[in-house]
């Protein structure tokens, strides 16, 4: 949870305890607010996360920024958790690889190449076993040099695949599991490019389908 003015950080409140985030928001939405000297009225637009993440999470955040910009009337811009992680990636390669922990032995990942101070997404955002992200991710690339950025790195060092990425010189560059601040700054520059969206039109890109939806149509073909 962030609150920015322009590009100037306000305030930041991570949610790092066991918390049942449902819970947390709220009150974390409170003390960014108080903690940034605004007030709710006074917010000119909503930068929230679309995904690829956990469902109930992504499900939570969105249901209450769609409330709150209905209640205040206000432009509501969908960024992506691994676009957010690849804009934070220091290292000048043409092409950025972001991925975070999917679990079930699995990541979420996107390719991303540099064009100029953009970031363009190739294909879409996959959920998918970490070898096989890092084989894809060199697909894409052409045979180049890859920025690679997660804050759950562990997720690739052990895969043979990434061995020859290594034997490249290349590294996983750790960022802060934090992406709020980022978000952010990424929601101000698609507003300044009248790229936003309504409570109505808002969704989320899960990648992966819900537990729930899984076990209720793996019953349904059984006949339960």
């Amino acid at each position: 949870m962030a609150a920015l003015r322009d590009e100037a950080l306000l305030k930041v409140v991570a949610h790092e305890s066991q918390e049942d985030y449902s819970s947390w928001l709220l009150p974390a939405v409170l003390e960014c607010l108080e903690g940034g000297g605004v007030r709710m009225g006074e917010v000119d637009a909503y930068a929230a996360a679309s995904g690829p993440g956990s469902f109930t999470g992504v499900r939570v955040g969105l249901t209450a920024v769609k409330a709150w910009a209905e209640v205040y009337g206000k432009r509501i811009v969908a960024v992506s958790r691994l676009e957010a992680m690849a804009a934070e990636a220091l290292e000048g390669k043409a092409w950025v690889a972001a991925f975070a922990n999917a679990q079930r032995g699995q990541v979420f990942g996107a390719v991303y190449q540099r064009e100029g101070t953009a970031l363009v997404r190739l294909g879409d955002e996959m959920v998918i076993a970490p070898g096989k992200f890092v084989e894809a991710a060199a697909e894409s690339a052409n045979g180049e040099g890859i920025s690679w950025v997660s804050a759950d790195a562990e997720c690739l060092l052990s895969e043979e695949a990434w061995k020859a990425r290594e034997m490249r010189g290349e590294r996983v560059e750790c960022v802060s599991s934090v992406r709020a601040p980022m978000i952010g700054k990424i929601g101000l520059a698609e507003l300044a490019k009248g790229r936003f969206t309504d409570a109505l039109a808002l969704d989320a890109n899960y990648v992966r389908r819900p537990d729930a939806e899984l076990f209720w149509k793996g019953n349904a073909a059984h006949g339960r």
